[in-house]
């Protein structure tokens, strides 16, 4: 297992007022809703979520960097867990003509507005109980979903991935360094269950019998 940063660039781009956050709006209500992983979620008002999520290909360049250390070939089969509206996916058959996609997601709004030429390889599934045979994968990756599970269903994700992938696989999760980056986790997440250090999540999927890669985003 190797620690490998694909995202925080990206992640860093976006300014947040992490304060404002809570002060402006009812945080607990503002995550109950978010949970539903519905329109609110995805294309309502930022307190909610994105506020409002359409593909502008800022995913390519992770895409492509993926590709690269992966060494991703056409033909090969890639999963994305949480993979949302599938805008990583479509950015994947740019990077690699000839790849063949899957994505699962358990939100149904998501899938039902993925990017067009994605949705013929997207299902509605639980990263719990993935719906595919043993090692049927690749590459699988999973950005930004992860943390959104309890414990309990983590260990049971994290071997589920395993499972899936006969390859190469990577995870990134919400994380925190110091007491700062903690409180702003705290602060801006609407949705995530599991908040641990970088060292505690390689502890849990060394637990699971993880064996892919893995990185994490911060608040700063």
């Amino acid at each position: 297992m190797a620690y490998v940063d694909f995202l925080q660039q990206l992640h860093s781009s976006t300014p947040r007022d992490y304060v404002q956050r809570v002060v402006d709006h009812d945080k607990a209500e503002c995550a109950t809703i978010a949970r539903q992983w519905g329109k609110d979620y995805w294309d309502g008002e930022r307190c909610h979520g994105y506020g409002g999520y359409s593909y502008d290909g800022r995913w390519l360049p992770v895409a492509e960097a993926m590709a690269r250390h992966y060494n991703l070939k056409p033909g090969m089969r890639i999963l994305d867990v949480g993979c949302g509206k599938g805008f990583l996916l479509h950015e994947f058959t740019r990077a690699v003509p000839g790849i063949e996609i899957c994505g699962i997601d358990i939100s149904a709004y998501g899938l039902e507005n993925a990017k067009e030429e994605v949705k013929p390889h997207v299902q509605l599934a639980n990263a719990t109980e993935l719906p595919f045979p043993d090692q049927h994968f690749d590459f699988v990756v999973s950005l930004g979903a992860l943390h959104n599970l309890y414990n309990y269903d983590l260990d049971k994700a994290l071997k589920e991935v395993e499972r899936v992938g006969k390859g190469s696989k990577y995870i990134m999760i919400e994380s925190y360094r110091n007491e700062r980056e903690k409180a702003n986790l705290l602060y801006w997440q609407l949705t995530c269950y599991a908040f641990h250090t970088p060292d505690e999540w390689q502890w849990l999927m060394d637990q699971a019998g993880y064996t892919g890669d893995f990185g994490c985003i911060y608040f700063e």
